[in-house]
């Protein structure tokens, strides 16, 4: 971690107050954001899915690599600094290290929820509908999504 924080410290610091939006939901800004210090609620739908605390957390990777617009709000919980890259897919595209750095936290990501819902899965035998649910959503994690357009730009796979 101690490259991505080196790469971090030359980029543009935003500073945000409790109840600032870093991200809104369906809005595209083609940034990616370093958490250098706080705490951010994510939500989607208006659910809240996550607390983001970490630092050198990585927001914002999914709508830069798919191309498409934040699927989530991301609102400062306490004061928070972030690093901002703008145009992330070209620094991307120039930085292989860090691009494998996003690859493979994105990996371990999938592979933690697929573990849950498999568990998930178990705890649901015997109940039709919840089956049925777990199973669309494992075939969900697993469809290949569509390319439409440029590379780096995916379509909804459902």
């Amino acid at each position: 971690m101690s490259t991505l924080a080196a790469l971090a410290v030359s980029l543009p610091l935003e500073t945000l107050k409790p109840g600032d939006r870093l991200t809104t939901e369906g809005s595209y800004s083609g940034r990616l954001y370093l958490l250098e210090a706080g705490r951010l609620a994510v939500s989607r739908d208006g659910v809240a899915i996550a607390t983001i605390d970490e630092p050198w957390a990585i927001v914002g990777e999914m709508a830069v690599l798919l191309g498409t617009p934040h699927s989530a709000t991301v609102t400062a919980e306490t004061e928070a600094r972030v690093r901002v890259i703008d145009e992330a897919l070209d620094v991307l595209q120039q930085n292989p290290d860090f691009a494998l750095h996003i690859a493979t936290l994105a990996c371990a990501r999938l592979n933690a929820t697929s573990a849950l819902l498999v568990d998930l899965r178990h705890a649901a035998t015997g109940k039709k509908q919840e089956q049925a649910l777990m199973s669309r959503i494992l075939t969900a994690m697993l469809a290949t999504p569509k390319v439409t357009g440029r590379a780096a730009k995916w379509a909804d796979h459902e």
